[in-house]
């Protein structure tokens, strides 16, 4: 190998290393914002039904926040190389789809489209070779929502609230049946698909 091809490499290592402090740094930002996010939802198992809206409103300017994030993504990753670096921001960008979801059944009690968790993310369509909403991490941010409803079905009746563990069955089952159709080919997904089940029977 000789000295030409050497620095050609060198040059490629310290590119990607550049790259990849970068999408860290990003990655940090998002991580402390779903963590924020996570723990104002976490309040929803102690708050009577009447004053969650303004545990939803605390939340959605965190969630707007997420935008500055994902343009920042976008604009570090080159071209074609998303599923090259997507696994540094898999787990932070399904927690903010969790809150997305969340803040959404809560306030409409509707299920939030992928598109619209994209939108309010800021997350572009004409990025999608860079940094873009996969199905599947959207579908698992779904499943870790169902987790969290289960949970609060048993807290709402503690706080003298019997409507809503009817209200949340019923979303929980219509969801399950949607899921049902779906040809859950990824391992992870279809482990985090049967924890649907137990949800449904809590």
């Amino acid at each position: 190998m000789d000295h030409q091809d050497l620095e050609h490499l060198n040059e490629l290592l310290e590119q990607d290393l550049e790259i990849r402090e970068k999408i860290r740094e990003q990655v940090a930002e998002l991580d402390k914002k779903t963590r924020n996010m996570v723990g104002a939802l976490s309040k929803i198992h102690s708050t009577p039904s009447k004053s969650i809206p303004a545990i939803l409103d605390s939340v959605r300017p965190m969630l707007s926040s997420c935008q500055e994030t994902s343009t920042a993504m976008a604009d570090i990753i080159p071209p074609n190389q998303f599923w090259r670096w997507k696994d540094m921001w898999t787990n932070s960008l399904r927690t903010a789809v969790y809150a997305a979801a969340l803040v959404e059944y809560l306030a409409t009690r509707n299920l939030i489209p992928l598109d619209d968790v994209a939108k309010i993310l800021g997350i572009k369509s004409e990025w999608k070779d860079r940094f873009s909403l996969p199905v599947e991490d959207y579908l698992l941010g779904l499943i870790t929502m169902v987790n969290e409803l289960s949970r609060l079905a048993v807290n709402a009746v503690t706080l003298g609230d019997y409507d809503e563990p009817i209200r949340i069955s019923l979303f929980v089952k219509e969801l399950f049946a949607g899921f049902s159709m779906l040809n859950l080919k990824n391992d992870t997904l279809r482990r985090r698909f049967d924890s649907l089940k137990y949800d449904l029977k809590k």
